[in-house]
Parts: structure tokens; C-alpha cells; sequence
């Protein structure tokens, strides 16, 4: 999910000098608007591109770091039986398919408000990616906003995975915010079982929110980085629940 504003150009392998042809230029595929704002599907040369509120979220052409996130919550789960995993944010389906590729995984839930993100992993342009993974038994596909899934259910996750948003100082949905505030921690707490681990994705490494974590209660709070071409590196924010 690397998080630059949406350029006419968003960041990509760099291309020969010359006039742009048609072949550079994005194709939109689906736009809709929803509850939460616009969100655009579109292709740019080989590359699948969400675009909400006219800000560049993701693309397909890494997914490094959102694999990250899910490969160090199952490592520093270190060894727990079938462990429930909660996945904030669908996006292009990196986490998901990384997540849905690992046997020791128990249970695979993921929570997406988006009906167009849905719709385009099940039957659009994304669902080469992710058919497997969303066949995968252990697989359920909510559609739901996260914050309200976490205020109101009655499961227990040993991690969450959340990346809904380009970090916690970077928010493109105002709504968002909530996920970092005091009370969007707690929420996470109180879904966590003892020893649970909570992992964010950042398009920056935030300082303000490693405190924000340890003000919650959290405890082994770390932060691994994944770089990039051009600016700062993409990051995963880890943190447990007291066992």
C-alpha cells in the first residue's frame, strides 16, 4: 500500500525519456462512489491501481510490506496452535494471499467496507490475484467497516493485521483516524487474546504512534522497515497484548 498522493504518475519502475503514448496513460476500469468517498480502479500498463478520494493507495506492484505484516504477527505469535488471524483492509490482496499461502494459520478472517473492493476481487480485474486465497475454507470475507467490527464483536483475534489507510499520520478517509486514536487501541485490545499481536502498516515510520501503543498498554512494541525506491520506507508497527 505505498501512500504518495495521487500523481498523474504514481510511483513505478522509471520509463525511458520521449513523448507518453497511449500505453502510459491509466486506464480506469471502475469508479464508484460509496459511503466513505470515490474509489477508482484503474490499470496502468501491467500495474492494478486503487485510487480513494483521489489519493494513491496500492498497486500490485510490490506487496513486500504488506506480506510483512502478516509473516512477523504469525513470528511473533512464535509457535501458538492455529492461530485467528484479522485482516484489516482487503486492498490488492497481498496480505490475504500471504496469509492464505501459510498452513499454520487457523482461521483467516478480513474485514473491507469497500462493496467495490470486494466486487473486484470476486468477480473484476483482481480476482486473479486472490480466487485461491478467498476459496482457501479457513477464509471469511466481511464486509464491514473494521472499527465497527472491533467495537462490536465477540471474537478474540491473536493478531490483527490493519491496513486500512496510509498509516496512522497519513490518513486518506477522516474516519480512519479512529483506528489510532485511545479508543481505536482499546478496541484492538480488548479483541486481542493474551499474548496477541497487533500489526499496522505505515507509509512512514511514526514515532508519535510507537507511544501511542505503549500509552495503550501495549508491550514489545517494535517497528520493521521495508525499503522503497523513492522516500521513506514503508513500515510495519508491531505490538502485544500483555499476556
Amino acid at each position: 500500500m505505498p501512500a504518495p498522493p495521487v500523481p498523474a504518475d504514481p510511483p513505478g519502475p522509471a520509463r525511458p525519456p520521449g513523448p507518453p503514448g497511449v500505453e502510459d496513460r491509466p486506464v480506469v476500469l471502475d469508479r464508484r462512489d460509496g459511503p466513505y468517498g470515490e474509489v477508482v480502479l484503474r490499470r496502468h500498463g501491467e500495474l492494478l491501481q486503487i485510487i480513494a478520494n483521489g489519493c494513491f493507495l496500492m498497486d500490485t506492484s510490490d506487496g513486500r510490506s504488506e506480506r510483512l505484516l502478516v509473516r512477523s504477527a504469525l513470528t511473533a505469535l512464535d509457535g501458538r496452535p492455529a492461530p485467528r488471524l484479522l485482516i484489516g483492509g482487503l486492498g490488492v490482496g497481498f496480505s490475504l494471499s500471504e496469509a492464505a499461502a501459510e498452513p499454520r494459520w487457523g482461521h483467516i478472517t478480513v474485514a473491507e467496507r469497500e462493496e467495490a473492493v470486494i466486487d473486484w476481487h470476486r468477480t473484476g480485474p483482481l480476482a486473479g490475484l486472490t480466487s485461491g486465497a478467498l476459496a482457501d475454507e479457513r477464509t471469511a470475507l466481511l464486509h464491514t467497516d473494521l472499527l465497527e467490527h472491533l467495537a462490536g464483536t465477540a471474537r478474540r483475534y491473536d493478531a490483527l493485521c490493519l491496513d486500512i489507510d496510509n498509516g496512522p499520520d497519513w490518513t486518506v478517509t477522516e474516519s480512519n483516524a479512529g483506528l489510532y486514536s485511545p479508543t481505536g487501541l482499546a478496541a484492538c485490545r480488548r479483541c486481542l487474546t493474551p499474548g496477541g499481536v497487533l500489526a499496522v502498516w505505515s507509509a512512514q515510520p511514526s514515532a508519535a504512534f510507537e507511544t501511542a501503543l505503549r500509552n495503550a498498554g501495549f508491550c514489545g512494541i517494535r517497528t520493521e522497515e521495508v525499503g522503497v525506491a523513492r522516500g521513506v520506507p514503508d513500515v510495519v508497527h508491531l505490538a502485544t497484548e500483555v499476556a
